[in-house]
């Protein structure tokens, strides 16, 4: 029984996407918000991407390029990557845990507060020269 555990473990990691990539979690802006950002940079080379994100006029933008810049990091430092060789291969949200608040309102009722939370991931990957 232990060998068959082991066996899933070696051929998980053998199988394991070895791209750099960086995860933010809990973060306190809707997922609505965080598409068209991400939308912007999918698919473009790191320094245009960060480019398009410093001047993006939108909430979740210092969000992405700090975790885009965690990204940078971790393939440069971890695996040894060219920055000017990476783009950006992956990028989506998800929607996290809610936190739910009241608010008063006339006589004596509340009404609901959804405070929506989002967790973003970026895969990079290293661009192939061509012959």
């Amino acid at each position: 029984m232990a060998s068959n555990t082991r066996d899933k473990g070696i051929s998980h990691r053998e199988n394991r996407d070895m791209r750099p990539k960086a995860h933010v979690k809990h973060v306190r802006i809707s997922s609505r918000k965080v598409v068209p950002v991400i939308d912007l940079i999918r698919g473009k080379s790191v320094d245009e991407a960060k480019a398009i994100l410093k001047f993006t006029p939108k909430a979740a933008s210092p969000i992405v390029l700090k975790l885009l810049n965690s990204a940078v990091a971790n393939a440069v430092n971890n695996m040894d990557m060219d920055e000017k060789s990476l783009y950006v291969a992956e990028v989506f949200t998800g929607q996290g845990p809610t936190m739910k608040r009241f608010i008063p309102r006339s006589r004596g009722s509340a009404a609901p507060i959804l405070k929506r939370t989002s967790h973003i991931s970026i895969v990079l990957d290293s661009k192939q020269e061509e012959f």
